[in-house]
C-alpha cells in the first residue's frame, strides 16, 4: 500500500489500546437516553487526558470538544451517540454490562470510542487534517422523538465556530468487518409513531350485535392501514406502516369498551410523511365511522429522513477509497427504513452518514440484540474513517 493509504489506518492501530480501554469502560456501564451522566464523565476525562478543550451544558447532557480551533479552514463536525438500550446483555464478554436491563446493544460504545480514537489521532499525529474538527458526543439518539441532536443544535453545537460539514457513522453487521458503506441522498427514514384508541361498546361476547365491537374494528384498522402502503403512495416511494402493539379485553367472553393500537410509520420524503399522516387519520376515522364507533388518534412526528449531501458524500467516499482501498468502500444499494437523529444535523449543514461494517461470517449479529458484540477491530476502521472523512472535506476544492 502507498503511504497515503496507510497513514490514518496505521495511526488508528497505534490508538487501538486506548480505544479498547475506553470501549470496555463505556460498555461496562451503559446508560439510557437522557441518563448518560457517567458516560459524559468518562468522555470528559478522556478529552482532558488528550488535552482537548471541551464544552458541556448545565441543562443538557452531551460534550462538544474542539481540535485545532486556532487553525483556519472549514470546520468539520464528527458525531458519536452516547446512549444504551433497555436490553439485558447476554454476550458473555468480560466487560459485559454491570446493569441488568441496560446494554450497549446498538454499538454506541464503539461509536464513542472510535471518535475518541479519532481525537487522539488528530492531536498526536504529525499529519494534519488541514482544519478545525469539532467532536460532538450526543445523548439520547435512541429516544426517538426530540432526541439529542436537536437540543444540542439549539444550544449552538454547530456554531462558534460555525460547522461547514457534519459526519457520523453507525456500525452495520450487514457489511463485512473492515468495509465502509456510503449512500448519496436519502439514506434512512423518518420515524413517526401513532396511538389509536378504538371506542366501542363493551358487553357480553354472546351479544356482539349490541355494540360496536372495538376488537373487530381494531382488526379492520390493522388490515386497512396496509392499503396506505399499496394504494396511497407511488410504488417507487418506500413506506412502512406497522402496528406493533394491540391491547384490549380481559377474557374470552367479554367485549371491551376500548382497544388501543400502537405502531410506527417510516417514510423517506417529507411530502410522503405528510401524505401518510393525513391518509392514516382519514382511513382510521372512516373505518370507525362505518361501524358507528369513535376513535382517538395521537400521531407524533419523530426524526426526519436522513438525507446525505451528494457532494459531501462523493468527496468522503473518494477519500475513503484512497485510505482503505476501493474494494473496502462500497455504495449501499438502498436506503434503510430505520431512523437516526443525525438527520437533524444534515438539515442545517451538508454532510454524510457512513455505515461501519462489523459483520463476521462465523458470528451472526443483529442491532438491538442481547448478544450484539462488535469485534474490537472495528474501532480501528471507525477512527480512521472519521479522520479520513474530515480531511477529505477540508481539503476538497471549494
Amino acid at each position: 500500500m502507498g503511504e497515503a493509504r496507510e497513514s490514518w489506518l496505521s495511526a488508528a492501530r497505534l490508538a487501538l489500546p486506548a480505544m479498547r480501554a475506553w470501549r470496555m469502560a463505556l460498555h461496562l456501564e451503559p446508560e439510557l437516553s437522557l441518563e448518560e451522566e457517567r458516560t459524559q464523565e468518562k468522555i470528559v476525562t478522556a478529552l482532558k487526558e488528550l488535552g482537548i478543550p471541551y464544552r458541556t451544558y448545565d441543562d443538557f447532557l452531551g460534550v462538544v470538544g474542539m481540535v485545532g480551533a486556532d487553525r483556519s479552514g472549514r470546520v468539520v463536525a464528527l458525531r458519536a451517540d452516547m446512549d444504551g438500550l433497555p436490553v439485558t446483555e447476554q454476550t458473555g464478554l468480560p466487560f459485559a454490562s454491570r446493569y441488568p436491563g441496560k446494554m450497549h446493544a446498538c454499538g454506541h460504545d464503539v461509536h464513542m470510542s472510535a471518535l475518541l480514537g479519532a481525537a487522539a489521532m488528530l492531536v498526536r499525529s504529525p499529519r494534519s487534517t488541514g482544519g478545525p474538527v469539532k467532536l460532538i458526543f450526543q445523548p439520547a439518539e435512541e429516544e426517538g422523538h426530540r432526541g439529542g441532536a436537536l437540543p444540542l443544535i439549539e444550544r449552538g453545537c454547530l456554531e462558534d465556530p460555525k460547522v461547514r460539514y457534519a459526519v457520523g457513522q453507525h456500525v452495520d453487521p450487514a457489511l463485512p468487518l473492515g468495509t465502509l458503506g456510503w449512500r448519496s441522498g436519502p439514506a434512512m427514514a423518518a420515524a413517526d409513531d401513532f396511538r389509536i384508541t378504538v371506542i366501542g361498546k363493551g358487553g357480553h361476547a354472546s351479544t356482539p350485535q349490541q355494540g360496536p365491537d372495538a376488537i373487530v374494528i381494531a382488526s379492520e384498522i390493522v388490515t386497512g392501514l396496509q392499503t396506505l402502503v399499496s394504494r396511497v403512495r407511488a410504488p417507487f416511494d418506500p413506506v412502512v406502516v406497522s402496528v406493533g402493539s394491540i391491547h384490549g379485553g380481559t377474557r374470552n367472553n367479554i367485549l371491551p369498551n376500548e382497544v388501543v393500537l400502537e405502531g410506527t410509520v417510516r417514510t423517506l420524503r417529507a411530502s410522503t410523511q405528510d401524505l401518510i399522516e393525513q391518509s392514516l387519520k382519514r382511513r382510521v376515522r372512516a373505518i370507525a365511522a362505518g361501524h358507528g364507533a369513535r376513535v382517538r388518534i395521537v400521531y407524533r412526528r419523530g426524526y426526519p429522513p436522513l438525507i446525505n449531501s451528494p457532494e459531501a458524500t462523493k468527496v468522503v467516499a473518494e477519500g475513503l477509497a484512497v485510505e482503505f482501498g476501493r474494494t473496502s468502500v462500497v455504495e449501499v444499494d438502498h436506503p434503510l427504513m430505520g431512523a437516526e437523529d443525525f438527520s437533524r444535523y444534515l438539515e442545517h449543514v451538508p454532510g454524510t452518514f457512513l455505515r461501519l461494517g462489523v459483520g463476521l461470517p462465523d458470528r451472526p449479529a443483529s442491532l438491538h440484540s442481547s448478544t450484539f458484540a462488535p469485534d474490537e477491530r472495528a474501532l480501528v476502521f471507525g477512527a480512521a474513517a472519521l479522520v479520513t472523512a474530515a480531511e477529505s472535506l477540508q481539503r476538497a476544492p471549494p
